[in-house]
């Protein structure tokens, strides 16, 4: 049984929903990562999502899109990101770890090398943006073998057809993009959103997180009230970005706010 699946599950019978923050890998720089992976953990976090870098990310807004160029500057690429997720499997066993990114990098290094590498460095799940279930066989059955989640995106215009597609390919959870646009996108519609969510729920038992325009603890409540997890990125990478010269400080201020979103989203 994967680490998501029992977390998920662990979740649904405490009665609380999960708390998963995104960084991008070597943002603002490699050794920065861990420690922070670890800190999120300590302040509240169910479920890591950590970004691979990548030189097009096309689904990302300009805040996600500079940590990339910032990782890449100091060459984090996706083997890179691999043994950053090692050396944090060292101290913890039991938190769940996403790699999301692209398809191009796992493409170079090969479909079968990755999944090798990805057990190896005991990741949890795999989201590639633009990977859609029709294309994902090759890359679902390696990763299904070495038992790793991939999960898939869900948007406000996915119709029931491709919702049932999903469920039946992925595994983890399913991430419902709540906006139309990049990440770090505003105008989170949360009406439009429990419509959705009780639509995509009528087509799977797979958990459903939601992402793209949670910027505070408010909002995160408000979400954690409609699906079983709570994505945030835009919100911490900024943070990084606005203290690049005090990465201390940083960590400080996405410390403070995932606690903040953890005491919302449990009472």
């Amino acid at each position: 049984m994967s680490r998501l699946k029992i977390r998920f599950d662990e979740l649904a019978k405490e009665g609380r929903k999960a708390l998963i923050p995104f960084i991008t890998a070597g943002d603002p720089y490699p050794e920065f990562t861990v420690p922070m992976m670890h800190a999120m953990v300590e302040a509240g976090a169910d479920v890591i999502e950590l970004g691979v870098p990548f030189s097009d990310p096309m689904a990302d807004g300009p805040v996600i899109q500079r940590a990339s160029e910032r990782a890449l500057e100091h060459h984090t690429g996706l083997r890179k990101v691999l043994s950053l997720t090692a050396e944090f499997r060292k101290t913890d066993q039991t938190t769940p770890v996403v790699l999301m990114g692209y398809l191009n990098p796992i493409e170079i290094m090969g479909y079968e090398e990755f999944a090798n590498a990805a057990q190896r460095a005991e990741v949890d799940g795999v989201l590639t943006v633009d990977l859609p279930p029709e294309e994902a066989e090759e890359c679902v059955a390696l990763l299904k073998a070495r038992d790793i989640d991939q999960i898939f995106l869900l948007a406000p215009n996915s119709p029931v057809d491709r919702i049932k597609k999903m469920d039946a390919v992925g595994s983890g959870y399913l991430y419902y993009v709540s906006v139309k646009g990049v990440t770090g996108a505003g105008h989170l519609d949360t009406a439009d959103v429990e419509r959705k969510l009780a639509e995509i729920k009528q087509h799977t038992d797979l958990p459903v997180g939601v992402g793209f325009g949670v910027k505070n603890a408010e909002t995160a409540k408000t979400i954690a009230s409609l699906a079983d997890g709570v994505v945030v990125g835009s919100a911490f990478i900024s943070k990084i970005e606005a203290n690049l010269d005090d990465p201390e400080q940083a960590k400080k201020e996405i410390i403070e706010l995932i606690k903040s979103m953890r005491q919302a989203m449990d009472s």
